[in-house]
């Protein structure tokens, strides 16, 4: 069967150059979204120009103009957005109904895969404020997608490694902390952790699987569902160095948002559900949804205590 052809939107961002090269390893002849609206960035023009050199093809169209949009999706079978959903880079999961309007009326996709990439926003609608509005936004997005009747898989990814693990998911850097390590409770709380790559790798993976048509896929490797505590240990054997740990009740962990600017204040909701309300992992996946390592047992996912080594 041939390859779906796909058309990456945001490819230059940080999950998206990554889902551009998935395709490509892949094996998809590959489209990227290049936006008049990039101006100057000179960064994401050499971005574009090197999946070029790969093989993908560049696609001009614009989220203000509707008719390009629906031409640069009448090219593909699949669309994969990855347009930011974070408050400290750039929060645009709305501009997605655009997309969703052109898809609607292009008519030929055969599956959609929204931006989500994180925490399934459908088992959060209890999420507090203001971090619930990423939740509320990306519901809001299925919301269109399914009216309009698209075929779609959503992803669910977890945390992303480059974020919390690292920094052994404190919220204050992205390398490890060298003496004291603040836990988010007991730190016993299982979250899932996962490779940037490795998610991209298993999103490419479900475009063309009958499997996961209109269905949730989670990202639950085995191995790399730990606690923040087992990250720690993890990190303590590679390093030779014990930290000192502190314990942050959650109390006091919802309190330090008073002050915070509205970005952290997000980051400090988000951080709460996962560490200690344990929202990643306090459910059984459903008969509607699917897990992408039974899916694809062959994907070499990595291991937290491999992406650790190169911070050693």
């Amino acid at each position: 069967m041939a390859k779906s052809k796909v058309l990456v939107v945001g490819g230059t961002g940080y999950v998206g150059r990554r889902l551009v090269r998935a395709s490509l390893d892949q094996g998809h002849p590959t489209y990227v979204l290049q936006r008049p609206e990039a101006g100057l960035d000179i960064e994401k023009l050499q971005t574009l120009l090197r999946f070029k050199r790969r093989g993908a093809q560049l696609v001009e169209a614009s989220f203000s103009d509707l008719r390009s949009l629906v031409d640069a999706v009448r090219r593909v079978d699949v669309v994969v957005c990855a347009m930011s959903g974070v408050h400290f880079r750039s929060h645009n999961i709305l501009m997605q109904l655009k997309l969703v309007e052109a898809i609607k009326e292009a008519g030929n996709v055969k599956r959609f895969l929204p931006s989500e990439f994180g925490m399934d926003p459908a088992l959060m609608g209890h999420a507090i404020e203001p971090g619930r509005v990423t939740f509320d936004e990306k519901m809001e997005v299925r919301k269109a997608i399914e009216e309009a009747k698209i075929p779609f898989t959503y992803i669910s990814a977890n945390c992303f490694a480059g974020y919390f693990v690292g920094n052994l998911s404190q919220m204050s850097s992205l390398t490890p902390p060298k003496d004291t390590v603040y836990l988010y409770g007991d730190g016993n709380v299982k979250a899932v952790f996962l490779d940037e790559d490795d998610i991209t790798t298993y999103a490419i993976k479900t475009i063309d699987d009958p499997r996961t048509l209109n269905k949730t896929v989670y990202l639950r490797p085995p191995e790399n569902i730990l606690s923040q505590r087992q990250l720690v240990e993890t990190w303590e054997k590679l390093s030779g160095k014990t930290l000192e740990k502190r314990s942050i009740s959650a109390e006091d962990f919802l309190a330090s948002m008073k002050g915070l600017d509205y970005a952290q204040q997000v980051g400090v909701g988000h951080f709460y559900h996962i560490f200690y309300e344990g929202c990643l992992t306090n459910f059984e996946i459903g008969e509607d949804a699917e897990e992408a390592s039974q899916l694809y047992p062959e994907v070499q996912y990595t291991r937290m205590n491999e992406y650790l080594k190169i911070f050693a």
